[in-house]
C-alpha cells in the first residue's frame, strides 16, 4: 500500500510540474499580453487582421503552407549607432562631446555629418543623443538588427510574442523549404502574390513551390474581359479567348499574406524602421553584411 501511494504521489508530482512548466508558466508570462505603442508612435500594435485576412489564414492552414514556411524571424545581434544629422550653430560644444567619446583622443577633430559612435544598446545611446540635442545639434539613434534571417530579407527585426497577439492559431512553422513569411506583406505586392500562387515559376524561375491553379478560375473572356485577370507571361497564358481570375479563396489567402508585417519597433525588439526591406525570392544563403 505504501509503495502504491509513493508511485501515485510521484506520478502526480511529475504531472503537476509538467503542467506548471508547459501551461501555467506561459500563461503567467504571456496571458496578459496586450497591444503596445511602437517606439515613436501613438498607434497600437498589433492591429487585428481584417475579416478577409482572417479567412485567408484558414486557407493558408488548409493548404498546409505552414509545413514549408515559417513565420519567425531570428536575429543574432543589434548594432546601435549615433548619427549626427546636423551640427547646428554651436560646433565647438558638439566637437567637445564627440571628443569625450574617446576620452579626448579626438580633441580638435572637426565634427562631421554621419555616424559618430557605435554604442552597446539603445539605453546607452540615448544620453549621448540628448547631450547633442541640448547644444543645438540634430542627432538620432540608428538601430539595425543583424543575422542570417535579416540578411535574407525576411524581416528587419526579430519576431517577439507581441507579433502573434491576434493569431489563432499561431502558425510559426518548423521548416523552411520556402522563405520565412513573417514580414512578407511589407515586400511583395498583391499582384505578385497572385501570380506566385497560380504558378510560382512566373515570378521565381527556380521555385520549388507547387502551383495552386485550383485557387483560380479559367474562363471564357466576355467583352473587354475582367480587370482582375492575371497578366501572365506568354508561356503560362491560357488558350486564346480565355482568362485566369482569382477565386475568393485566392483573394483571401493573398489578403492574409499581405497582412503579415513584423516591422514595428518595440521595446523588446528595437529597430530603425527606415531600413529598406530586401526582396524575398528564395532561400538564398545569407550574407554577412548587416541589413541596410
Amino acid at each position: 500500500m505504501k509503495s502504491t501511494s509513493t508511485v501515485f504521489l510521484a506520478a502526480f508530482a511529475a504531472a503537476s510540474l509538467s503542467w506548471a512548466g508547459f501551461v501555467l508558466a506561459p500563461q503567467i508570462q504571456l496571458g496578459n499580453l496586450a497591444q503596445a505603442k511602437p517606439t515613436g508612435s501613438d498607434n497600437l500594435y498589433p492591429s487585428a487582421r481584417p475579416g478577409v485576412a482572417v479567412q485567408g489564414a484558414e486557407v493558408y492552414r488548409s493548404l498546409g503552407c505552414v509545413y514549408c514556411h515559417s513565420q519567425q524571424v531570428r536575429q543574432e545581434a543589434t548594432h546601435v549607432d549615433v548619427i549626427l544629422n546636423e551640427i547646428g550653430t554651436n560646433r565647438t560644444k558638439v566637437e567637445a562631446i564627440i571628443a569625450d567619446l574617446s576620452h579626448g583622443s579626438q580633441k580638435g577633430k572637426a565634427a562631421q555629418i554621419g555616424k559618430i559612435a557605435e554604442v552597446a544598446d539603445v539605453p546607452a545611446g540615448e544620453p549621448l543623443v540628448a547631450r547633442l540635442r541640448e547644444v543645438g545639434a540634430k542627432a538620432d539613434l540608428k538601430v539595425v538588427a543583424t543575422g542570417p534571417d535579416i540578411s535574407r530579407g525576411w524581416g528587419i527585426r526579430q519576431s517577439v510574442a507581441q507579433d502573434y497577439l491576434f493569431d489563432r492559431p499561431v502558425q510559426l512553422g518548423a521548416r523552411r523549404n520556402g522563405p520565412d513569411l513573417a514580414n512578407v506583406g511589407a515586400g511583395k505586392p498583391i499582384e505578385w502574390q497572385l501570380l506566385h500562387l497560380y504558378q510560382p515559376k512566373t515570378v521565381v524561375t527556380d521555385s520549388t513551390m507547387p502551383p495552386y491553379p485550383f485557387l483560380f478560375e479559367t474562363r471564357k473572356i466576355v467583352g473587354a474581359g475582367s480587370a482582375d485577370a492575371l497578366k501572365l507571361p506568354k508561356a503560362f497564358e491560357p488558350e486564346a479567348g480565355y482568362e485566369v481570375v482569382p477565386t475568393e479563396a485566392a483573394r483571401a489567402l493573398v489578403a492574409y499574406l499581405h497582412s503579415l508585417r513584423v516591422d514595428a519597433p518595440l521595446y523588446e525588439a528595437p529597430v530603425t524602421v527606415a531600413q529598406v526591406v530586401a526582396p524575398i525570392s528564395t532561400n538564398s544563403p545569407a550574407t554577412n553584411a548587416p541589413a541596410k
